[in-house]
């Protein structure tokens, strides 16, 4: 019987082993025992540790005002003015020389309580600012006032992601970006609103593959933010929405105060510097047609500097300037955000910087900030463009007073 077992019996049933045979299976042991747990017994703070917990915090790390071992303040910095540092780098058959951040360039690492809320309020509405997105170096300074209130953030709308490339920008790149966001202006307001800022700055990524440009998105975000806070002064950095200047006039008469827009180098650099998209001419007509689509319409453009541009180059992008009336111009130094872009061709010394604030004020520029770290949205600026705004309006409603004050004279010796 048992030679005629199923073959399914022979497969799947446990091996009959002969007793005789059998061996014993070996026990296998840590080479090492491990001595028993004893929680009484603590290990004693190692030296390096010990000093390490007496040593200065994150805070006083990354503080502005270096610190020596003992905790005083190192010497003074180095004066603006000193010659650039060079390095050799690379492998040893293979050595290039760069050049060092000038100590002028050197900014602290954000770490103030405030820069930490305004952040988290910013991810909680998603909401992208383009103090991140573009690496500004000044964020520490815009986001880390005293409170809410005193700091400055540009606002990025239509999302992170650009559908040009220029080669001096750090922001991402896509032909088609993700689809407009509709809760964007009402989320944007409420932020705004919630800070209580006198002064608020609004930017965009270029959106090419809308047929407006996202121009009623922008639009409509304006009039959201001065419906809930109608004192609040907006500035508006736009794209050249490809030359539809429909589109700026719809953007500039929605109740902005500062109408942006960024021809960023001199003409002659524009095609190396910009997308092929872009042109030196096109921008100078959104600043124009922008500067005639209101009454008293401010208009502000921002260069950069160190890219290779000459002196008579600058010269001429600002008579340039001056023939379309643009009000503001602010002068900063290119940095190169990654290997991947364009690299610096100049560090440009800061007295040089104060040479073109003060050529711009002799030309008839109403303002000019102009120093290394200066960038599109300058807190400094901000504040001296809120007064002259809110000046105007002040003259504006004597005026329209006096006006009605003679209205209603005129009336009264009619009826005498």
């Amino acid at each position: 019987m048992s030679s005629k077992l199923p073959r399914l019996r022979c497969l799947y049933s446990s091996p009959i082993i002969n007793p005789s045979f059998a061996q014993p299976i070996p026990s296998r042991s840590f080479a090492t025992e491990a001595p028993e747990h004893n929680p009484s017994i603590r290990r004693r703070p190692t030296t390096f540790r010990d000093r390490l917990n007496a040593g200065p915090s994150f805070t006083e790390f990354v503080s502005s005002t270096p610190l020596s071992a003992n905790g005083s303040p190192l010497n003074d910095p180095p004066t603006s003015e000193e010659p650039l540092r060079t390095a050799l780098v690379g492998p040893a058959n293979r050595k290039r020389q760069i050049t060092r951040l000038p100590t002028w360039l050197q900014t602290p690492i954000p770490n103030s309580p405030n820069y930490k809320r305004i952040k988290s309020d910013l991810r909680g509405l998603n909401l992208h600012t383009v103090c991140e997105e573009a690496r500004c170096p000044n964020i520490n300074d815009c986001w880390g006032g005293s409170d809410k209130s005193a700091a400055t953030a540009t606002i990025m709308l239509m999302g992170d992601t650009c559908t040009r490339g220029c080669r001096f920008c750090s922001v991402k790149t896509s032909r088609a970006p993700p689809p407009l966001d509709p809760h964007e202006p009402e989320h944007t307001a409420e932020a705004l609103k919630r800070w209580g800022l006198g002064y608020v700055v609004l930017t965009s990524v270029d959106r090419d593959d809308l047929a407006d440009g996202g121009a009623h998105h922008f639009a409509e975000t304006i009039r959201k933010i001065k419906d809930k806070a109608p004192g609040m002064l907006v500035e508006a950095l736009t794209g050249d929405y490809a030359g539809d200047l429909e589109m700026v006039d719809l953007v500039a008469g929605s109740g902005l105060d500062v109408y942006a827009h960024n021809v960023e180098t001199v003409e002659a650099l524009t095609p190396m510097v910009r997308d092929r998209r872009a042109t030196f001419r096109q921008s100078l007509r959104v600043l124009e047609r922008a500067k005639g689509a209101t009454e008293g319409m401010v208009t502000k453009t921002s260069v950069m500097l160190g890219l290779g541009e000459t002196e008579d180059q600058i010269w001429e992008m600002l008579r340039e300037l001056r023939k379309i009336n643009t009000d503001i111009v602010t002068f900063g130094q290119y940095m190169q955000p990654t290997k991947r872009h364009m690299p610096v061709h100049t560090y440009v010394t800061p007295s040089v910087f104060e040479t073109w604030r003060q050529r711009a004020l002799e030309m008839g520029f109403l303002y000019c900030a102009s120093g290394p770290l200066v960038r599109s949205s300058y807190k400094a600026g901000e504040a001296f463009i809120e007064n002259v705004l809110k000046k105007r309006k002040a003259g504006r409603d004597v005026s329209t007073m006096q006006q009605l004050g003679g209205i209603e004279t005129g009336r009264i010796l009619e009826n005498v």
